[in-house]
């Protein structure tokens, strides 16, 4: 099955509850760390249903944060970090690359530290290739 026609088999409904689904996840991983959602940036907001969501997020105190959640680990960085949410995912894709590269050279890797390096380093590959497409960034 291709991205296409998975994208084409999901109702509106569905993919609207995909997107508060990943909004949820995004606020509880921003409380979990201290965070405090306000409100979302919307127009600056990017969202590749059913695998990924970048919320431009600001927060009660009018910090701003780009928050990615999905099919993948939920993450976050200051909005100082990237632009664009397109800069926000090459940014999280570098940053998973590096941190599965540390996971895998560290002394104290177990078995779980390394299947997760290797998930990092496959949504990395995944985050790298759609920042690259160009025709999901037309317009953007």
């Amino acid at each position: 099955m291709t991205d296409n026609t998975l994208q084409n088999e999901m109702t509106d409904q569905q993919r609207s509850e995909w997107v508060r689904e990943q909004f949820q996840k995004a606020n509880k991983h921003l409380a979990e760390n201290g965070v405090l959602f306000e409100s979302v940036v919307t127009n600056e907001s990017r969202y590749l249903v059913p695998y990924l969501a970048v919320w431009k997020i600001k927060d009660t105190n009018n910090a701003m944060y780009w928050v990615m959640s999905g099919d993948l680990p939920t993450d976050y960085i200051a909005e100082s970090t990237a632009a664009t949410a397109r800069d926000a995912i090459k940014h999280f894709a570098m940053a998973w690359q590096l941190k599965a590269a540390n996971l895998r050279e560290s002394d104290s890797a177990d078995s779980s530290s390394l299947e997760y390096a290797e998930l990092l380093e496959s949504r990395a590959e995944g985050l790298h290739a759609i920042q690259n497409q160009d025709e999901l960034w037309q317009g953007v």
